[in-house]
């Protein structure tokens, strides 16, 4: 039983890639949607890729597309001050006072915008507005 949790845990978390292994449709799309887009890195997360780029992390910008090439989302790093102002507060009460480590602004495949907090390792997303609305 061990090992069956220890193998779940495992395929859920993020695995670096090598570029070659990344199916070519996938890093052509990436291609055709960022040409500009420099030092890819690539991670497999929940069954997609991940590609990430840009500044000093070379994580500015993180964007998602599934197996089948399906552009899924993009997050762009943003500092934590620039969240909307009741996401502190609701991490705070609902984190016992955690730190927010990492922001992002999260665009899907719609065009609909969201944002990511990131605590202790986990992300919790928001609308537009501030609104919790899940853990990822």
């Amino acid at each position: 039983m061990l090992l069956f949790s220890v193998l779940t845990t495992t395929n859920l978390m993020a695995q670096d890639l090598k570029e070659k292994d990344v199916p070519k449709t996938v890093k052509d799309a990436f291609v055709k949607k960022y040409p500009d887009a420099k030092k890819v890195s690539w991670e497999k997360e929940k069954g997609n890729y991940e590609a990430n780029w840009g500044g000093k992390s070379g994580e500015d910008n993180s964007v998602t597309f599934t197996p089948a090439a399906i552009f899924l989302e993009i997050v762009e790093a943003i500092p934590v001050s620039q969240l909307p102002s009741n996401v502190a507060p609701y991490v705070a009460k609902h984190y016992n006072g955690a730190k927010i480590t990492e922001a992002g602004k999260v665009t899907d495949a719609s065009g609909k915008h969201m944002f990511e907090a990131e605590i202790k390792g986990k992300d919790l997303i928001f609308d537009e507005k501030g609104i919790f609305i899940k853990m990822d």
